[in-house]
């Protein structure tokens, strides 16, 4: 009886902290959409919401953010400073932000995430309810991955490729614990619910530190992004189930690398340490037909806001390569 009594007041605790965990992640769920809502279009594509955010006018330019991200990375400062030259279309990417996930991504644990492929065609899908022609497409990080795939979607139909500290080759080794854990069942389950409820600000605040290391994110980036938006639960496992299925579909994608016969602008750091640029840019410009490198000596991850005038310049370099200026 002393056992049973044991096992149950075991049982009853466990599930007081499961509805004290899941409590606090809805809470502050519900406070991160309350603060950081959508700043742009919400578009139905098929049954899937995708955030779009359209300023200016001129050529359309595509933006996509990478992992973790939103489009709000681009609305911070780079896109004010492109308006007057280019109608720019950013767009959150599946899970991210406020565009849904795509059903494969939906699941709790599912290792069959949507590819970058995928994800390209449900944007262009998006783009195309938009108005948007012949574009110029900017990726950073992994969205450098689904700009070129978009490229390789539609070759005939894209103007030019701007591939910012883009992820594009096969690499070695794994992506680190923290991606391991997050897209385990394990962690999907139990550990991403404890980290939406619990996390300190002064965690993401040097999250951000690291991804821009050894800059510094400018003043008034970090209350900004909406970093919030990547810790609610369901953008977390999306995000973690997308990076850690990125490496066959980059291995597929190399092979057809020759094919992007468009006007293509590489800009990458050489202090970036999360997509390196030995592994990355420098192999890429061996693979590309029409590509330019610009090599940002001692820059990080983050140069559309660290080395901003020469992504800017790639992406004048890309339009007037592709006859747009």
């Amino acid at each position: 009886m002393l056992l049973g009594r044991k096992t149950l007041f075991v049982l009853g605790l466990i599930l007081i902290l499961v509805g004290v965990v899941q409590w606090r992640a809805r809470a502050h769920e519900a406070a991160a959409n309350a603060v950081f809502p959508p700043i742009g279009e919400l578009i139905n594509v098929g049954g899937v919401t995708v955030h779009a955010k359209v300023v200016g006018s001129g050529p359309d330019l595509v933006l996509i953010h990478g992992a973790s991200g939103n489009l709000r990375d681009f609305t911070f400062d780079m896109a004010d400073k492109l308006k007057d030259k280019y109608r720019v279309i950013m767009f959150d990417r599946p899970g991210m932000g406020w565009t849904d996930t795509l059903p494969k991504d939906a699941g709790a644990w599912n290792t069959a995430a949507a590819s970058p492929a995928e994800q390209a065609i449900l944007l262009q899908k998006a783009a195309d309810r938009l108005g948007v022609t012949d574009p110029i497409v900017l990726g950073h990080s992994y969205g450098g991955a689904v700009a070129l795939a978009w490229g390789l979607e539609r070759p005939e139909k894209t103007k030019a490729l701007v591939l910012v500290s883009a992820v594009s080759e096969e690499w070695q080794g794994d992506l680190g614990w923290q991606y391991r854990l997050t897209g385990s069942l394990l962690g999907s389950t139990v550990i991403i619910p404890v980290v939406t409820a619990f996390i300190p600000f002064g965690f993401v605040q040097k999250s951000i530190d690291l991804i821009f290391a050894p800059q510094r994110a400018p003043e008034g980036y970090n209350s900004y992004i909406g970093a919030a938006l990547a810790l609610r639960r369901p953008s977390m496992r999306a995000n973690a189930q997308q990076v850690n299925t990125l490496l066959p579909h980059i291995k597929q994608m190399v092979a057809q690398y020759s094919q992007l016969t468009m006007p293509v602008e590489v800009v990458h750091g050489t202090a970036d340490t999360i997509v390196p640029f030995d592994v990355h840019a420098k192999v890429l410009m061996t693979q590309l037909p029409n590509a330019v490198l610009t090599t940002l000596p001692g820059i990080g991850h983050m140069p559309q806001h660290v080395a901003q005038p020469e992504v800017l310049s790639a992406i004048d370099n890309a339009a007037e390569r592709a006859g747009l200026r």
